[in-house]
């Protein structure tokens, strides 16, 4: 019986999931927008026509990376085009004419990451590298095991300098009671959280 549980908690997690994606990304990021910068991402830092500017960055724990002819940047939260905008104000004094076009993109997401802890299968911290909601985030993390309180599972979001709780509510879900549910009640993971099933 636990098992066919699991199958279903993982089924119910593929079929909503997709659609708790658009919804959830509506509300914390909506669709189309383009992914904003974590630390521990990678980018890709192209100036155009100007090989020695052409470079793989790490974006530090700090959130800042170091840039030549520009100095320390700070990336964390903005978007590739905000980036832009800023080497290219910061080449702007090094080019006599206008500054040749920069291009930033995100080579590798690795700094978008959440943590699941509690009575999941595979408890761990996640590098999806895509937004995921709640639902898709337990399903990650291999969904819950026989003893879950499937009515109190939990995001802890740190902001600023303190710690939010955010309810989320997958029983209906699990239930095959979609129809039910809204972006508030299975919301979006940020980099950073952790899903609590107790």
């Amino acid at each position: 019986m636990a098992r066919f549980n699991i199958f279903l908690a993982l089924l119910i997690a593929t079929v909503f999931g997709g659609l708790g994606t658009v919804a959830s990304a509506q509300q914390a990021a909506p669709a189309g927008v383009a992914y904003r910068v974590n630390p521990g991402d990678e980018l890709d830092v192209l100036v155009w026509g100007d090989e020695r500017l052409q470079r793989s960055v790490r974006v530090l724990p700090d959130g800042t990376f170091a840039f030549p002819l520009v100095g320390q940047v700070v990336a964390a939260g903005r978007l590739p085009s905000e980036l832009e905008r800023i080497i290219t104000a910061g080449l702007q004094p090094q080019y006599r004419g206008q500054v040749p076009q920069v291009t930033v993109s995100v080579k590798n997401p690795s700094g978008f990451q959440f943590s699941v802890v509690g009575k999941v299968r595979s408890p761990g911290t996640f590098t999806p590298g895509r937004y995921v909601n709640a639902l898709e985030a337990l399903s990650i993390a291999g969904g819950t095991n026989e003893f879950a309180d499937l009515g109190n599972i939990r995001i802890i979001r740190k902001s600023g300098d303190n710690l939010l709780t955010i309810r989320v509510r997958v029983v209906d879900a699990l239930r095959g009671s979609g129809g039910r549910l809204n972006t508030n009640d299975i919301p979006q993971i940020l980099s950073g959280d952790t899903l609590v099933v107790p």
